[in-house]
């Protein structure tokens, strides 16, 4: 959008709550406020202000996510329409990137042997 309407900085929650990078503008407040949310390498405020070619890094639940701001959106649109609004430089995954499967436990399945505890004590890294 071009004229004298166009917007010409954003806040840095809206804008990831509006591309659909967060399910909720407040999860996107809050990633803001843990430092999850960077702006050209700088740790990035909720109400940072983003523009027009920035590089915005945010730390989501699925991966580290890095996009290129092409334009700017305050309102939530479809996905679809979200996706024109960013370019995605974030890395494909390695092959071993890859998390081990947790150790589930069948409920009554009775005291845990030593083998579960080693197993579990090896997926949280103490082994």
């Amino acid at each position: 959008m071009t004229g004298p309407n166009a917007l010409q900085t954003v806040r840095v929650d809206a804008w990831l709550w509006s591309i659909r990078l967060y399910p909720t503008r407040s999860a996107a407040t809050a990633a803001c406020k843990a430092g999850h949310v960077r702006v050209n390498g700088s740790s990035a405020k909720p109400a940072h202000p983003v523009r027009a070619g920035d590089t915005v890094r945010a730390r989501t639940i699925a991966a580290e996510r890095t996009v290129i701001v092409v334009s700017l959106v305050e309102k939530r649109t479809s996905a679809a329409l979200a996706i024109l609004n960013y370019e995605d430089r974030t890395p494909a995954p390695q092959a071993g990137d890859e998390r081990p499967a947790p150790f589930v436990r069948d409920r009554g399945a009775g005291r845990p042997t030593k083998r579960d505890r080693r197993r579990v004590e090896q997926l949280r890294g103490r082994a």
